[in-house]
């Protein structure tokens, strides 16, 4: 995430119109590592103390990259401090630390200090195109959703130890790791808002190896979850880490009384339509190459049919909330909407250990 920020840090300015920015110190655990990164990631600087760089009257934002178990310490700390703060998702590891969280960035809004959590695929050209048609009306009532988010990172069961396999440190295992993105999806493109989950979750793989010995795997390996929304449709959400021969695919099929919209992120320019209102005879799923002008944020890139990729979702988050920043506007998604996310997240752990019982969420 580190590499992808900066790069996305390093492309702002120079595609989209933002407001001017330096891109000053990068903060790391190991002193020489970091200064390496820092140098080729474009950062004028580097340190390891992440407590006296936000203390520094010449930072005005703060980019959180740090494993989940920090989010809390270093997001709180710095919106007291006055900085606008970017967060990656999962916004924490567990809900009391989503709800300080919250409570920090609301005291900062009220001194004009943004924050934002860093659901990035909702800056996808073909997603932020799904939400508008789906908000336009073009799929009439939404009924049912399925959100697959699919990789095959740790099939191999001698993949080594890794902090993502620490409960301690990871808060969850792909639930929280890209659950949290499925999740995201379903509320953002439907506007709406889970109310009723049941879940479940797995661990394929109970040992790893560790550098002293093997290692308990103490996350899941998968997840699975039905969610009931507001609006009344409902959601099907699978996620694995384990799944051989998918390796980043957030498969999202949204089905209305009037059409349909199918997407993949391991096609990520791609959008399917289908269109009920079409003559019978001519119906079918049509593929929308999500490349043109007017399609969202496409404009500040390439000529039409000359696709883009997953580091431009990053670029494309960078723009908004510095935009959001220099105009004194609250980015979106907010760490309220993030907070939103960690209920459902909860909601499935709650649901998995009372075998897959159906846990109503409370609506605020």
């Amino acid at each position: 995430m580190g590499k992808a920020h900066s790069n996305a840090w390093r492309n702002a300015g120079a595609f989209f119109d933002v407001p001017a920015f330096t891109q000053k110190v990068l903060v790391g655990r190991d002193a020489a590592a970091v200064a390496a990164a820092a140098a080729r990631y474009g950062w004028a600087e580097s340190a390891t103390d992440w407590r006296e760089v936000i203390a520094r009257d010449d930072i005005d934002i703060v980019d959180i990259c740090a494993p989940g178990a920090l989010h809390a310490e270093i997001a709180v700390a710095a919106l007291a401090a006055g900085k606008h703060v970017l967060v990656e998702k999962p916004l924490a590891n567990s809900l009391g630390e989503a709800n300080a969280m919250v409570a920090a960035a609301q005291q900062a809004r009220d001194r004009g200090v943004r924050s934002m959590v860093g659901f990035t695929y909702r800056r996808v050209p073909a997603l932020a195109l799904a939400r508008s048609l789906i908000g336009g009306g073009k799929l009439g009532v939404i009924r049912h959703v399925r959100a697959a988010y699919l990789q095959d990172w740790l099939t191999d069961d001698g993949s080594p130890m890794t902090w993502r396999l620490r409960r301690e440190s990871a808060g969850s295992g792909a639930l929280g790791d890209i659950a949290s993105h499925a999740i995201d999806q379903v509320q953002f493109l439907l506007g709406d808002s889970v109310t009723e989950v049941s879940g479940r979750l797995h661990t394929f793989v109970t040992e790893r190896p560790g550098p002293h010995g093997p290692e308990a795997v103490t996350v899941d390996d998968a997840a699975w979850a039905t969610l009931s929304l507001a609006g009344g449709a409902v959601a099907s959400v699978e996620v694995s880490r384990m799944a051989l021969g998918r390796k980043n695919a957030l498969q999202i099929e949204v089905f209305g009384s009037k059409g349909s919209l199918r997407f993949d992120l391991e096609n990520p320019n791609e959008l399917y339509f289908f269109d009920g209102m079409d003559p019978i005879k001519e119906q079918g799923f049509r593929r929308i190459l999500v490349t043109e002008p007017e399609h969202p944020y496409v404009a500040a890139w390439w000529p039409q049919g000359h696709v883009l990729g997953w580091e431009n979702s990053f670029t494309h988050e960078i723009r908004d909330f510095l935009l959001a920043v220099g105009s004194g506007t609250d980015p979106s998604p907010s760490f309220e909407d993030g907070l939103a996310v960690q209920r459902v997240l909860a909601a499935i752990e709650e649901s998995a250990a009372a075998k897959s019982s159906l846990i109503q969420l409370a609506q605020r």
